[in-house]
């Protein structure tokens, strides 16, 4: 009995060994191409200075590896990420998707503080007279997002805006139908509030 314990307990350590030395792999591997190629547009903590990037840190994983897959696959077209993920394979997605998600967030000042606060109440609430449904719904009261939706708070208004737009022209369309219509609806204003609002959460 006592020896089935121990072998039982040794058998745990082992795998628990054996998984923290993965994580510890998995890790390495995910910094090896941040600072090998990441860095340059998203910052080695995700923290992007351009606001023509996004900002990565604390950025779902699952969200961040449906986006390099799409990037792979061709199904999301970008000039500068093709390349990118070429040489990279789905272990790789899965290392920076958990990578990202971990590095730390920043509160960001709000550069126009009245505009944000009609982004407020377009996230939260919607507009009722042009059909715009609130942001809350899909993307929650903190702009977190879930597995399958991206976390929008911290991120670039410019970034923001830029995407909002690719929705309503349909140039981009590797994610749910939903965004199309959201994004038709907006008006000039609220797509520039709504991303001011929320590059100022954290």
């Amino acid at each position: 009995m006592k020896l089935s314990m121990l072998y039982r307990t040794l058998l745990s350590l082992a795998c628990c060994a054996t998984a923290g030395q993965a994580q510890a792999n998995e890790h390495a591997r995910a910094e090896e191409i941040v600072q090998g190629q990441c860095f340059i547009c998203h910052g080695v903590d995700g923290e992007s200075s351009s606001p023509i990037f996004p900002r990565l840190a604390g950025q779902n994983e699952a969200y961040v590896i449906k986006q390099l897959q799409a990037y792979k696959s061709g199904q999301r077209v970008s000039p500068a990420m093709q390349p990118m993920v070429a040489a990279l394979n789905n272990d790789d997605f899965v290392a920076l998707g958990k990578y990202f998600a971990s590095r730390p967030t920043h509160l960001h000042q709000v550069e126009d503080a009245e505009l944000a606060q009609v982004g407020n109440f377009i996230y939260k609430r919607g507009n009722e007279y042009a059909g715009v449904a609130a942001c809350t719904a899909c993307h929650g009261p903190s702009g977190y997002g879930t597995s399958a939706m991206p976390r929008l708070a911290g991120q670039h208004a410019r970034y923001t805006e830029k995407q909002l737009k690719e929705f309503n022209n349909r140039t981009r369309t590797n994610d749910n139908m939903v965004m199309h219509t959201v994004a038709s609806k907006l008006t000039e204003l609220e797509v520039k509030a709504v991303a001011a609002y929320l590059a100022g959460l954290k």
